[in-house]
């Protein structure tokens, strides 16, 4: 097991596979009290705007992100600060890996972790030393005016870490990447969703789910914070092979992609390894309709809802009318399901 930080004034040890010291940087000063209301222009191509007591410019309002549909760079920004009131407590003190589309959804990206120089003085970053004993300088988003400084770089998507800064080895939930393989349907998708909610129910493991936006459905375990990200991972390895054995037809858990048989679930447990991420909640994905990953209900994956049906035009007026349902995942929320029994039961059944 990694060892616990210190509580003392002496010097942490240096980074391991299982422990990674990070430190916050804070910006001092007045911050905006309220969520302000914004205007990002339609008839310029570029713009300063007032976030409080911040400004942000955005440039390349105009340029076309989505052809097909006609949708801007000022358009996805424009999204983005509608339902930042519900986004942004979701991604509040974590590291960003920003994945950048400079020319659209349809064009070239490139993913970049250190927060780029020069930035604007706000930015509030999350240093983290790696195991190789490099330091990363990850930005976070901590308020309106982080969110289009990073989205105004051509991040379509949000891809945001597990655990907070102040422990970036210990995570607020497990979660299972629900994939299709070559000839899977998103019929099955929904089903293996359903499959893994029922399983983790006779656990008695709360469960929530959300489309992802691209081909799948991630279902999410709000947990304790204290178990380190390795044991989330061992733990929803354990679990996610022990579901797949038990419905081999429709499920996978094999994480080699020339091993995995075709017109399957892929149940992906790798994802809660260390340092991945996923796409955010009210993420934006660079796919041709512009679809956003979007918290459902149990009710609507059992009536057959699909991917396309949550999309940079409606979500905004989806929240307006059911609230953030991804709330019970948020740190704050209660109740949290205690994996600590879970992963002494695992340890005993490794030394049997």
């Amino acid at each position: 097991m990694p060892r616990a930080r210190r509580a003392s004034a002496s010097p942490e040890p240096r980074a391991t596979r299982t422990h990674h010291p990070a430190t916050v940087s804070r910006v001092r000063g007045r911050r905006a009290a309220a969520m302000p209301k914004i205007e990002i222009p339609r008839d310029r191509n570029e713009a300063t705007v007032d976030v409080g007591d911040r400004q942000v410019n955005l440039t390349n309002l105009k340029k076309v992100f989505w052809p097909e549909l006609g949708l801007t760079k000022g358009d996805l920004l424009r999204y983005y600060a509608d339902v930042a009131p519900v986004l942004l407590p979701h991604v509040h003190d974590r590291a960003m890996v920003m994945k950048r589309y400079p020319n659209g959804a349809a064009g070239d990206f490139f993913f970049m972790k250190r927060a780029p120089k020069p930035r604007p003085a706000f930015i509030e970053t999350c240093a983290i030393e790696h195991a190789s004993g490099s330091v990363i300088d990850f930005p976070m988003i901590q308020g309106l005016a982080e969110l289009l400084w990073v989205v105004n770089l051509g991040c379509i998507d949000l891809n945001e870490w597990y655990a907070r800064c102040d422990d970036v080895d210990r995570p607020d939930y497990l979660h299972f990447d629900l994939d299709p393989t070559p000839g899977a349907t998103f019929a099955q998708i929904r089903e293996a969703a359903l499959i893994v909610r029922q399983a983790l129910a006779a656990l008695e493991i709360p469960s929530h789910a959300k489309t992802t936006g691209s081909r799948g459905i991630h279902v999410y375990v709000p947990i304790v914070r204290g178990p380190t990200q390795r044991d989330v991972w061992e733990l929803s390895k354990q679990l996610s092979h022990d579901i797949a054995r038990r419905h081999p037809r429709l499920l996978t858990a094999v994480y080699a992609k020339a091993q995995r048989p075709e017109r399957r679930v892929l149940v992906d447990y790798n994802q809660n390894a260390w340092g991945r991420t996923l796409a955010s909640v009210y993420s934006v994905r660079p796919k041709p309709r512009a679809p956003v990953s979007t918290p459902v209900t149990w009710e609507e994956i059992e009536t057959g809802l699909e991917i396309d049906d949550f999309r940079i035009d409606n979500v905004a007026a989806r929240i307006a009318k059911v609230g953030d349902l991804w709330a019970p995942v948020l740190p704050s929320a209660r109740p949290r399901v205690d994996v600590a029994p879970y992963l002494k039961r695992l340890a005993a059944l490794r030394r049997s």
